[in-house]
């Protein structure tokens, strides 16, 4: 293998062409050996280390984990390759994707190949059920995503995007109906500059989650632009964007008559002049906001942050009956060995002279921990992670119809619930994953307990 890899990487030394009166490590390779000059340009750019730094060792065989490091290696020196040299590295790289994956190249470098077009995917076949949820009927759906990811130069990539949405297995709908349309769901150009450090993304995202945590509030399409500095050790950013769906509040059917508020909970009894929270939709609301981030225990790679997050919302009309006004969370993850603790608060701020059905004022909060053990990795056969989380959240704390959560997202509101769940990669590429909730109950008013949630799905990428 090793002459193989060898050779590949020679005939990019365009790269390591300074190299050619560089001095040779290496005290079993003559200088009249045919490899001589090839095995000394890699010494010098840093892609050999040879055994013990002084024996090449050149009959051995090696790992392909040695290969990968090699290859990763001289992906570090791809903006000074021709196209003929990148794509020769591309070749190597892709013949060693889940090694290099493995040694954590992947994000920095893989991603950034230059003049390659990529098609990604993922497919989702997943069960949800709970006891009175208008779901029962249907709880088995599927949704497959498709995406194009073009890498423009050293600093351009763009990404487009389509979803089927969540396509229910007993839905009967014609081929025609429009529910069962395509949508695009990614459209995005981002552009790297500053030594790598910047980043501006424009166009819209699949997943944008207030705050990098747990995604209680929102994790649905979102239309923006977004400008993100981050290093080793920090990270920040700014946008400003557009919700593409959701409800501004969890509640979407309301009466209000002579100073009491109705829904399917009852009659609720209002203060003189209140409002009501009703359920307003939240596409086309608008948002700026920033989030600050600290890495530690090792830096970003680490896993192990602190950060806060505001977002300030803004609707497209005059009249914002009822709509929160801004939102701010804050946020720690915390790796030590195999277990991560997640720790996520996060405060909406309503209106002034705003009550919500059972008499909260103007703002409402929730807390949210999970402690995960294991890593699941859908790249690595047999990995697997198990968890517990709590939610505790106040009512009026859930502001959309979309979430980030595994849970039914109109039962996300005024509650106080456990969770448990597990992650098995049991092929490369195929994980299967199951949740449960157990001691949920309703925390104000005098509604009826929730019934326990059930999810299981099964996740393939490709």
């Amino acid at each position: 293998m090793k002459t193989k890899v060898l050779a590949a990487l020679a005939a990019t030394m365009a790269v390591g062409a300074t190299c050619a009166f560089a001095a040779n490590p290496f005290v079993d390779v003559p200088s009249d050996s045919w490899a001589y000059k090839s095995v000394v340009e890699l010494a010098d750019a840093g892609i050999i280390q040879g055994v013990d730094g002084q024996y090449f060792q050149g009959n051995r065989n090696i790992t392909r984990y040695e290969a990968a490091e090699m290859v990763a290696k001289a992906m570090a020196h791809m903006d000074k390759a021709s196209v003929e040299q990148r794509a020769l590295i591309n070749k190597l790289a892709d013949e060693y994707a889940d090694e290099l994956n493995n040694l954590g190249v992947r994000v920095s470098a893989l991603e950034n190949r230059v003049g390659n077009v990529k098609l990604t995917g993922d497919a989702r076949i997943r069960y949800r059920y709970q006891d009175g949820s208008k779901e029962n009927d249907n709880s088995w759906d599927y949704r497959v995503r498709v995406r194009a990811n073009a890498q423009v130069n050293d600093r351009t990539k763009v990404t487009y995007g389509i979803s089927s949405d969540n396509k229910n297995f007993a839905d009967n709908a014609a081929a025609t109906d429009e529910s069962n349309d395509i949508f695009t769901d990614v459209a995005k150009v981002d552009y790297n500059f500053g030594g790598n450090n910047w980043n501006l993304s424009v166009g819209r995202t699949d997943a944008y989650v207030l705050g990098n945590a747990y995604g209680y509030n929102y994790g649905d399409v979102f239309d923006r632009a977004e400008l993100k500095y981050q290093n080793d050790k920090f990270a920040a950013t700014a946008g400003y964007g557009k919700f593409k769906a959701g409800d501004v509040a969890g509640s979407t059917a309301t009466t209000f008559t002579s100073g009491k508020y109705i829904d399917g909970n009852g009659v609720t009894n209002l203060p003189d002049g209140a409002k009501v929270v009703a359920g307003e939709s939240l596409e086309g609301t608008k948002t700026g906001y920033g989030e600050l981030e600290g890495f530690f225990g090792g830096g970003r790679a680490a896993g192990s942050a602190l950060g806060v997050y505001y977002n300030d919302f803004s609707a497209n009309d005059a009249t914002r009956g009822g709509q929160a006004d801004d939102l701010w969370g804050a946020y720690a993850s915390v790796n030590f060995g195999k277990w991560n603790a997640l720790a996520n608060y996060e405060r909406v701020s309503y209106e002034k002279n705003i009550t919500t059905a059972n008499g909260q004022d103007d703002s409402a909060n929730v807390w949210i921990g999970k402690l995960t053990y294991g890593k699941a990795n859908i790249a690595t056969p047999k990995s697997w992670d198990a968890w517990v989380e709590y939610i505790n959240a106040e009512d009026g704390a859930f502001i959309n119809g979309s979430t980030n959560s595994w849970r039914f997202a109109d039962q996300m509101d005024n509650i106080e619930s456990w969770g448990v769940g597990a992650d098995y990669t049991f092929a490369k590429n195929a994980m299967f994953q199951v949740m449960q909730s157990f001691g949920t109950n309703t925390k104000d008013g005098n509604a009826k307990d929730p019934e326990e949630q059930t999810r299981a799905q099964f996740v393939f990428v490709f």
